[in-house]
């Protein structure tokens, strides 16, 4: 990671202003997660010209994987001698083909524990360039998109909603992502993204309610 080119000028401000949030805040796991999988995403940002945005994948469609067609960040499990970072800069690769050696880490977030799953899912951030990246989406990744921080942070956009996962269906918080025919994010990409916008907002008033999570429906969509 230490090889990765700097992004300057006006970029580089709001890219200094997150990693100087993470590397200055508590992380926060949970020391009695027992014996969980660990599994690792990247959560890739650009400087948009008036905002910055996240990039999300949707899971591809299989009648075998329960996460079909679900809303994620790229990653996937740790290999052997992997560290987190590592693994997702990997998955990011195979998924993607976007190579986030080339982009510039910004740190990490705090794990977040499946409750129905036995998996720990590390989220490593990158900034990006997306004018400079050419994607290449595998066969588990059906679309791949942009989304400005302001559409997340958006109170409008924010609601309970039925989801389904594993022949059941869930009322969660989840968020309308301004997107045509996509489902609503929701889950453990959910808990990462709100748990950014926690960090990055001094009022957190505002998102009181939205961040108010499921105690038993907190699945992993980064299988």
């Amino acid at each position: 990671m230490n090889g990765m080119n700097r992004i300057t000028g006006q970029q580089n401000w709001s890219f200094e202003r997150i990693a100087g949030k993470l590397a200055h805040r508590k992380s926060e796991t949970d020391q009695h997660s027992g014996n969980r999988t660990p599994a690792a995403v990247a959560m890739i940002l650009h400087q948009g010209a008036d905002d910055l945005e996240i990039l999300f994948i949707q899971r591809a469609t299989h009648n075998l994987d329960p996460w079909s067609g679900h809303i994620a960040f790229p990653g996937g499990k740790l290999e052997d001698g992997e560290i987190p970072c590592q693994a997702a800069c990997r998955e990011t690769l195979e998924e993607i083909g976007i190579d986030l050696i080339e982009g510039t880490y910004l740190g990490r977030l705090s794990d977040i524990i499946g409750a129905n799953l036995p998996v720990r899912v590390s989220c490593c951030l990158f900034a990006i360039d997306r004018n400079l990246v050419c994607p290449t989406l595998n066969e588990e990744v059906r679309n791949l998109f942009w989304v400005a921080l302001s559409d997340l942070r958006d109170p409008g956009r924010h609601a309970r909603s039925p989801v389904a996962f594993d022949d059941k269906t869930f009322d969660v918080p989840a968020i309308q992502l301004p997107v045509d025919n996509a489902p609503v994010l929701w889950g453990i990409t959910y808990r990462l993204v709100m748990q950014l916008l926690t960090v990055l907002e001094d009022d957190r008033a505002e998102f009181e309610e939205c961040c108010r999570l499921p105690g038993t429906v907190e699945l992993n969509e980064e299988d």
